[in-house]
Formats: C-alpha cells, structure tokens, sequence
C-alpha cells in the first residue's frame, strides 16, 4: 500500500466536499450526490498496479434485455475513465482502472465527474428501457391510492400511450 496514494485520494475527495468513508487502507467509499439518481455510491479502491473504480448503477432489467444492453454498449463507446460492466447476475455498474502513476488529484476529480454524470444522466433512460412495465405498475398504484406521483413524472411517457 502506497501512503502517498492514499493521501492523494483523500486530499481530492476532502477538496471536492465528498463525502467518503474508509472501511480498510486503500479503500475509500466515496458517496456522488445526483438528480436523477440520488446517489451513486462508488469505489475507490488502490490495488498493486491501478486504481481501481466501481460504481453500482443499476440492477439487471426486468425485460427488454437485448435493447437495455445494446445501449450501455453504444454508451461505451464516448466514455471516459470508466464504463458499463455486468456482474454474474447481470447488474449494471460502472468500472475503471488508473494507472496509479496516473492518480493526482486532478484525475480523480475527473473520473468521478465522469461516474455521476454517467449515472445521473444514464439513469431515467435505463429504467425506461429496462424497467418500464414496473413503471407502470407504480403509477396506477399511486394513482389508485391517490399518492403523490412527483419522483415518476420523468417517466410519464413511459405511462402514457
């Protein structure tokens, strides 16, 4: 473990007024505040060679698997610092590596600009793609019991034919 990397990480994080925790050394768990997605919980972990990134962005879908997928893809290719990855069982998230020779702080504020913006505005449209019928199911749920609808009004399109 590199002490002057861990330094680094900390002085970016603390700089940008993130909020973070430490669970072991070398590890941080960095928490990016959103609009759309209210949160992307991320990781920070320093490994032997890199900087390693990861961030949980979604769970696999519900349906419309291939469309889902094929976009994450497209969404790949303009894509700096990290990129959509699936686990074993298909969840989404967001992964990189930096070199560590590569980690100022500078670098890490731009890669996690990079996994908020990616998340925040990746987010309404996976869940259209991959989660629509839920959509739905919510909304006449809400409106049968007369709850409020305010966090489902940007999938409205979704709801209506």
């Amino acid at each position: 473990m590199r002490p002057d990397l861990e330094r680094v990480v900390e002085s970016a994080l603390e700089s940008a007024e993130l909020s973070f925790e430490r669970p072991k050394p070398g590890s941080f768990l960095v928490r990016l505040p959103g609009q759309h997605k209210l949160a992307t919980l991320t990781w920070l972990v320093i490994g032997d060679q890199a900087l390693n990134i990861e961030a949980f962005f979604c769970r696999q879908p519900d349906e419309n698997h291939a469309e889902f997928y094929r976009w994450l893809l497209l969404k790949n290719g303009s894509m700096y610092g990290v990129h959509f990855a699936i686990d074993s069982i298909g969840d989404v998230h967001l992964v990189g590596r930096l070199p560590l020779d590569a980690v100022t702080e500078e670098e890490i504020d731009r890669v996690l600009g990079c996994v908020l913006t990616y998340s925040d505005e990746s987010f309404d449209r996976a869940l259209e793609l991959g989660f629509a019928s839920s959509i739905r199911r919510e909304w006449e749920w809400r409106v049968k019991r007369g709850e409020s609808l305010a966090n489902l009004r940007p999938f409205a399109r979704v709801v209506e034919p």
